[in-house]
């Protein structure tokens, strides 16, 4: 592995510890993460086309390997779609992908993006902070281990709730120590 994407990986990783993890922002992320059970994947693509063609290997890949060995699966972009509209836009041509492919309602992909910013929301605002990553991020999720997961929940609804108030709590100081990758 070369030295640029070990660094991409150990970057994502430490967000993965220590933001997604650390914060609990998703309460079903520990127990993979302990089983060595996420993959971390780095495209070198510089165009869509070629995003779309990785994107469909880990698709592929996911596909014939059981949950027991890879639970998810983290795409990594270092190199591309660092505008979030480009980012946001090319979502649509990842669900194309999904569809052309049957590949709906086995996964679904959850976006990250270091700047992340939900619809109707100012982009300044802290609640972004949820989905912001070093990197733009596709996280292949399957739907199955989900739906599995979100059962023993008493409140999953209460999830983004949450993590808005685990963000409205961090000091100023929290925030530029766990995103150093953000502006300040």
């Amino acid at each position: 592995m070369s030295t640029v994407i070990h660094n991409v990986v150990s970057d994502v990783e430490t967000w993965l510890d220590d933001v997604v993890i650390g914060l609990n922002l998703c309460p079903f992320a520990a127990i993979p993460r302990k089983n060595n059970q996420v993959r971390f994947t780095v495209s070198q693509a510089l165009a869509e086309e070629v995003l779309l063609a990785d994107l469909h290997a880990e698709l592929t890949f996911m596909s014939q390997t059981p949950a027991e060995e890879v639970e998810t699966s983290l795409l990594i972009v270092p190199d591309m779609l660092a505008k979030f509209d480009d980012y946001n836009q090319f979502l649509d041509l990842v669900d194309e992908l999904l569809e052309a492919f049957e590949w709906e309602g086995i996964f679904q992909i959850a976006s990250f993006h270091p700047d992340y910013c939900f619809a109707e929301t100012d982009p300044d605002s802290v609640e972004n902070l949820t989905n912001r990553a070093p990197y733009p991020i596709l996280h292949i999720i399957r739907e199955q281990s989900l739906e599995k997961a979100l059962e023993k929940m008493t409140s999953p609804d209460e999830i983004f709730k949450r993590n808005i108030e685990t963000m409205n709590d961090l000091s100023t100081e929290q925030i530029k120590t766990l995103f150093p990758y953000l502006p300040n």
